[in-house]
């Protein structure tokens, strides 16, 4: 069963040949949408929650805290949905360079 979801909002803050920097704003159940990334990428939450990540073989959930950030390579198609109840908000630094 499909379950229907808003979409978190993406606003590119920085874009040039090394890096791509996106501020992302998740409404409460909000998701990005299944993707896969080119490039390694870092995430920097802005506030504290939970977020279920979802790929095509598991899902799990993954408490973030504001501040606190994690380094992905790229590949993994996955889909990303605040289950925070709340708003939640990340940046996500893509590394061009990294090919």
């Amino acid at each position: 069963m499909t379950v229907e979801r808003r979409s978190a909002q993406p606003t590119v803050m920085v874009e040039n040949d090394r890096v791509i920097i996106t501020e992302w704003r998740f409404e409460p159940d909000a998701e990005t949408g299944w993707h896969r990334h080119q490039y390694d990428y870092v995430v920097v939450p802005q506030t504290t929650g939970t977020l279920l990540l979802e790929s095509r073989d598991e899902e799990h959930t993954a408490q973030l805290e504001s501040g606190r950030p994690y380094f992905r390579e790229a590949g993994m198609e996955h889909n990303v949905v605040n289950s925070s109840g709340g708003e939640f908000v990340f940046i996500e630094v893509e590394l061009k360079n990294n090919q």
